[in-house]
């Protein structure tokens, strides 16, 4: 089927954009490969202190005969969605000398877990460590042992934080592996019920923690369709992890057997491999396109909508939420995964997953099939799915869901677009995601309870000072002011107020996570209010207007008025959990629609300085 005439008009304008630093890129690259450091360039002692610890892989190593594949780890075992890679690097390097390889941990990156840090302090620290994971990957990388990679990561900053560091070495070719989710739980529905209820003071936090610890059990990815969720969709819609790898359990013959096949795909793939795909050209712009309707297609989290702009970047390609919002109108959202639905990523696995979603994009035109992929056979091998023949990985044509209560095809689509707006207005700009809040609310119009800490809004809850129609403001929550944490803690106290009958929003500066759930919220508003931006001109009782279906977000206070007013101070920078050390990425960090990032920002500047 030929391509939907908006995906084609989008990508030729995410080209045209990019045309300059795209070249520029691959320009970057092409150097790389062909004068860079790499093994063969190394002097001898370079080598003897790369090689010394190397064991019955020296003499290989030594001769640089074979492939090296080097190893990217986020692993630790506080993560569960990382707990499973402690054993991958030994099972890599087997796997590798099969054949006729070698590989070495490369280097470790840091793993926050926001589900750890979610109103807490640290959170503040979060978006920022997607900026030390892209600079601990390029640490790891800058060796120049390596002829291939092995991304080890799963969670919410982690992948987009590989891919940053990895693309800045994009002449290697690069498979992520992951390492699936854990078995389900306790089902979402009713985690966040208990949430709710805790809120309200009706249940006790031994309840509470009950539930959440039938929730998050085992080693593995959680199983509600986050941010973590989404990265894997994401890789396996850009052709970066092996076809049907996202969502298989850890800690099974099939999860092991994956592994393997992708050491052995790195070894043809790799630069002395006869299939050279160097990660630099499988990221394109029609990658990156994919991966938006891969985001939008499944409902994915809006957190996205900063990671896809940052990665993007690092290979030279520009995408902004324009491009976001108007292939939204276009791409019909096929999945009901919570906080979407009732079932989880593991229900979405069994009734078709990946390969059925990648499928049915395809033959509705809705993704470019010619991108080239980690997979032998290009794009159309992710229509099939993984199973196990006689110990041994084979693929076989994965058909339509066979559930549609959890996946569609676009014939028969849950919602017609894909749930994700763009809000403008003398607020701001921001992002706005529908696919989870019901129709009759994506209009709120209510007096405003402005604040600049998200404790001060739980202290109103409780106090009973927002037991009414109200657009909770929220401001001084983005880069340049601390980090922009995500504020999913304010979520059950939001529900209980709209399960009250109450007309209520959410407007910010700061971030929601892919769990934010059914309460209205316009996110990631800039400017943000630090840099003087409009919600700092707010105060308690302006009428705010929050309209999803015009894209209008907007303060009903005459514009004289706002010009009026002086901004509000922002609050003093916070000292305690390692956030001072990040003062020099809040300083330098660049809009959310760019990705807010501050050493993108940074090598942006740089480069301009060299083409002046």
């Amino acid at each position: 089927m030929s391509l939907h005439p908006v995906l084609t008009a989008v990508t030729e304008r995410v080209i045209a954009r990019s045309a300059r630093t795209r070249r520029a890129y691959l320009d970057l690259i092409a150097r790389e490969r062909e004068n860079g450091i790499s093994r063969p360039r190394l002097a001898c002692g370079n080598l003897a202190h790369a090689i010394a610890a190397s064991g019955s892989d020296k003499a290989g190593l030594r001769t640089a005969g074979g492939m090296n594949v080097g190893i990217i780890t986020a692993y630790n075992d506080m993560l569960s969605a990382h707990q499973p890679y402690g054993r991958y690097p030994d099972q890599i390097k087997l796997f590798a000398r099969e054949v006729g390889g070698t590989a070495q941990v490369a280097g470790g990156t840091p793993a926050m877990c926001d589900g750890v840090t979610q109103g807490q302090s640290g959170m503040e620290i979060s978006l920022f460590s997607r900026d030390v994971i892209a600079l601990s990957t390029a640490v790891g990388l800058s060796h120049g042992m390596y002829e291939g990679v092995a991304m080890l990561g799963i969670c919410d900053k982690i992948v987009p934080g590989l891919l940053m560091g990895a693309l800045r070495f994009g002449h290697l070719p690069t498979i992520l592996i992951p390492s699936g989710p854990m078995p389900s739980g306790l089902p979402n529905s009713e985690k966040q019920r208990i949430r709710q209820l805790y809120a309200e003071g009706k249940v006790g936090k031994d309840r509470l923690m009950d539930a959440e610890s039938e929730s998050y059990h085992a080693a593995g990815t959680c199983t509600f369709y986050g941010t973590a969720n989404t990265n894997q969709m994401l890789m396996e819609v850009m052709g970066l992890h092996l076809p049907g790898s996202s969502f298989v359990p850890p800690n099974t013959k099939l999860r092991q057997e994956l592994t393997r096949a992708a050491i052995h795909r790195l070894s043809e793939i790799g630069t002395r491999g006869e299939d050279y795909r160097p990660l630099g050209l499988c990221v394109d712009e029609r990658a990156i396109v994919n991966a938006a309707v891969g985001l939008l297609a499944t409902g994915g989290s809006t957190n996205l909508a900063i990671h896809i702009p940052a990665m993007a970047r690092a290979a030279g390609i520009i995408i902004d939420w324009t491009d976001l919002d108007q292939l939204s109108a276009i791409v019909p959202q096929l999945t009901r995964v919570y906080p979407n639905g009732s079932e989880d990523v593991n229900a979405f696995h069994a009734v078709g997953g990946m390969p059925s979603l990648i499928g049915s994009l395809l033959d509705a035109g809705l993704l470019h099939p010619d991108i080239l992929t980690v997979a032998h056979g290009g794009f159309s091998e992710y229509r099939k799915k993984p199973e196990l023949r006689d110990d041994k990985v084979v693929w076989e044509e994965a058909g339509p869901s066979t559930n549609e209560t959890i996946l569609r095809a676009p014939a028969n689509p849950f919602r017609a677009d894909g749930g994700m707006k763009v809000m403008e207005g003398n607020l701001g700009r921001g992002i706005y995601k529908t696919s989870s809040v019901a129709p009759e609310r994506w209009t709120i119009e209510a007096p405003a309870a402005v604040f600049d800490h998200q404790e001060d809004v739980l202290t109103a809850f409780r106090d009973g000072k927002l037991d009414r129609d109200v657009v909770v403001v929220v401001r001084f929550q983005g880069p340049a002011a601390n980090g922009m944490p995500e504020l999913h803690k304010l979520t059950p106290t939001l529900a209980v107020l709209q399960d009250r009958g109450h007309k209520v929003a959410l407007v910010t500066d700061g971030r929601m996570s892919g769990a934010s759930g059914k309460v209205p919220a316009a996110i990631h508003i800039g400017p943000e209010a630090y840099v003087g931006g409009p919600l700092s001109l707010l105060r308690d009782g302006d009428v705010v207007r929050v309209c999803a279906q015009t894209g209008r977000i907007e303060a009903l206070v005459e514009a004289g008025v706002l010009a009026d007013r002086t901004p509000a101070r922002p609050p003093a920078p916070q000292f305690g959990t390692g956030r001072e050390l990040f003062a020099l990425m809040r300083n330098n960090v660049d809009l959310p629609e760019q990705g807010a990032s501050a050493i993108l920002a940074s090598m942006d500047h740089m480069a301009a300085q060299q083409s002046a």
